[in-house]
């Protein structure tokens, strides 16, 4: 485990708690930039979602990001200075749970797995949902030809919605609600 995924998974630990007790769902956390302070100044990105499927908004993000400072101001789990970030996933959000592939069941998705799965790592088509640990997905190929493909979650290396009209007209139609 490198440094960086130690010091993110003892943020998870520490943060997860009061931002679900605030009623969010923590969706991702990453670690970017240079934390030898050679390049981009290191930046903890936050992404955050209301747990009741509302539209996030930025007084939630600023509520969230005051109570994650603090919280991180006391137990200093980065050895380094960084700035926080915190914001929602977005529409074409990324998949990281396994929830999230069954949530959005239906929608297009684009996986890039680890490693080679039949022989190819990456996979853009519809999602079918979870089935036994294994994320579906029904794949058009160049050739029009439709393949379903039973991807291991643990496989997956990187997950995210694709930005379609579909996607688009239920976003606005969640908002209007």
């Amino acid at each position: 485990m490198t440094e960086a995924n130690h010091q993110l998974g003892e943020v998870e630990r520490l943060i997860a708690p009061s931002v679900e007790a605030m009623g969010f769902r923590l969706v991702q956390l990453s670690l970017t930039g240079d934390p030898d302070g050679g390049g981009r100044q290191p930046t903890l990105q936050v992404l955050a979602e209301p747990l009741a499927d509302d539209e996030m908004n930025v007084d939630m993000c600023a509520e969230l990001s005051r109570a994650i400072s603090a919280i991180l101001d006391v137990e200093d789990p980065i050895s380094t200075g960084y700035l926080l970030e915190v914001s929602s996933p977005g529409v074409d959000r990324p998949l990281v749970s396994m929830e999230d592939f069954e949530r959005y069941a239906g929608y297009q998705a684009r996986i890039e797995a680890a490693n080679p799965i039949n022989e190819r790592r990456r996979f853009v088509g519809r999602l079918l949902g979870i089935s036994d640990a294994l994320v579906n997905i029904s794949v058009t190929d160049s050739d029009e030809s439709v393949k379903e493909f039973a991807i291991p979650f643990d496989a997956i290396a990187r997950a995210k919605l694709v930005l379609t009209d579909e996607l688009i007209r239920q976003t606005l139609k969640k908002r209007k609600n």
